[in-house]
């Protein structure tokens, strides 16, 4: 029986997030150059996305190369923008038909104009949809993301149009990059790393964290399904005891 079936749809997760790890070992392990493993990793994240919609998740978020990765060796990093340049026009018409909007949150002033370009032209082609928001996670890392949300505020402070009475919870989460965005409710992370890799660490703190051994590019709909069947089994408390949610 699949996951699918098994899914109560009264507990969908509204958001959910993904680390996609595990795209140069998966290519070690077929003989290959880690470029080949994230190449394999796309048909992963159009499968992801299908099941996403199947099932009425409305944003889900992948993290795609965070600020740490511009230190990796430059051909490698050549041929990431490459390759995210091709699959943006490659599933633009898909995404259409899925009725999928397009979303990106990071550091984008960094990336390469090509890709910029693209990815920009992409979001206002689907910028009327109404189904599944994909969120691509690009040149992206929490630390900086709190830093920036930081010296927003202390300008807004120094110009003398907030005091810092007014810096309160709802204030700062307005000036992070997910601003709008509900908080994800389940974190996936693949390839059987426990670790969250500088990746909305401000947004998880009461997520749900599920690990698989799967490597990214072997990720598929199912494995997707299973998750939300487990995360449907947990009890979430904020802080509260059982007694109190069931009551």
């Amino acid at each position: 029986m699949s996951f699918k079936n098994k899914l109560n749809t009264s507990k969908i997760p509204r958001h959910v997030a993904v680390i996609m790890d595990g795209n140069g070992r998966w290519a070690a392990r077929h003989g290959n150059e880690r470029i080949f493993g994230h190449e394999q990793g796309v048909e992963a994240v159009r499968s992801t996305v299908e099941g996403a919609g199947e099932i009425g998740i409305q944003y889900l978020t992948l993290y795609a190369f965070s600020t740490e990765n511009w230190a990796r060796p430059q051909d490698e990093v050549q041929a990431l923008m490459g390759l995210l340049v091709y699959a943006i026009e490659a599933e633009t018409e898909n995404l259409q038909k899925s009725n999928v909007r397009l979303g990106v949150i990071g550091d984008t002033d960094k990336l390469p104009e090509e890709v910029r370009k693209k990815l920009f032209e992409c979001i206002d082609t689907l910028r009327h949809n109404t189904g599944l928001t994909l969120i691509l996670a690009l040149s992206y890392s929490s630390k900086w993301e709190i830093l920036e949300a930081t010296r927003k505020i202390a300008l807004a402070v120094a110009e003398n149009k907030i005091s810092p009475a007014e810096i309160d919870l709802e204030r700062f989460e307005a000036n992070l990059s997910t601003a709008g965005i509900p908080d994800p409710e389940l974190l996936i992370r693949t390839s059987g790393e426990y670790r969250l890799s500088n990746f909305m660490l401000w947004q998880v703190a009461y997520a749900e964290l599920y690990f698989t051994e799967k490597l990214w590019p072997d990720f598929r709909k199912e494995d997707l399904f299973e998750a939300v069947v487990d995360f449907q089994n947990r009890e979430r408390r904020f802080g509260l005891t059982s007694e109190q949610i069931v009551s």
